[in-house]
């Protein structure tokens, strides 16, 4: 693979040149706002710091994504989101499902094979393909939220939300390209603010958690 290789992926870009998507590359500031408006939110839960971290990265990730258009700032633009996916799903198991270290390990590992299995059902959907490994998250929080539900209904419902979200979120991503014609300036901009609230949102609903079990604890 040519890493510097440029590509044209989205509705707004008409051209190779650095601004030629303006409002994806800007629009990624809702990363960075959210990121270090929740830092100051986790201050005593460095977990959720550490998230906040990563959804900064995010932001820088999508950025050059949006900007240069490589190979190389592609991978810049998911890699950050499939750490926030692991370590948030580690936590999950560790730190709300209550799993011992090798456990909570063993399950985040877990969420490979799931993909490997999810995604080429999703590639069978013409709509869903579009977005296919982006639908596991949603499906998995939905997944999920009955098993947390038994002992944290607070958090299950959060997680519920924050699947909605993302649903809603993804969905605007799929269809930037269809709309070309009508929108020049493509729904992916949509994606951005809308998984930023989402990623914002699940790191609030894992502060809240870890702030209920804190209480409990006294």
């Amino acid at each position: 693979m040519d890493w510097t290789a440029q590509f044209d992926g989205y509705c707004e870009r008409t051209d190779l040149t650095f601004w030629s998507e303006p409002l994806n590359a800007i629009t990624n500031a809702a990363f960075l706002i959210v990121a270090i408006w929740m830092w100051q939110r986790s201050r005593g839960v460095p977990a959720a710091r550490l998230l906040c971290g990563i959804l900064f990265a995010i932001g820088v990730g999508s950025f050059l994504f949006h900007t240069f258009a490589t190979g190389w700032a592609a991978l810049a633009d998911v890699a950050p989101i499939g750490m926030f996916i692991l370590v948030y799903l580690f936590l999950v198991h560790q730190d709300v499902l209550g799993f011992r270290l090798w456990l909570a390990l063993l399950g985040t590992a877990m969420f490979a094979p799931f993909a490997a299995i999810i995604v080429p059902i999703l590639d069978e959907i013409p709509f869903l393909r579009i977005s296919n490994f982006y639908w596991t998250v949603p499906i998995l929080l939905l997944a999920y939220a009955p098993f947390v539900a038994r002992n944290h209904p607070e958090t299950a419902r959060g997680m519920i939300i924050g699947a909605l979200i993302l649903s809603a979120s993804i969905t605007i991503r799929s269809i930037d390209e269809m709309l070309c014609h009508v929108w020049p300036t493509g729904t992916h901009i949509g994606w951005h603010i809308l998984n930023a609230i989402m990623l914002g949102w699940m790191i609030e609903v894992y502060r809240r958690h870890m702030g209920r079990v804190a209480a409990r604890a006294t």
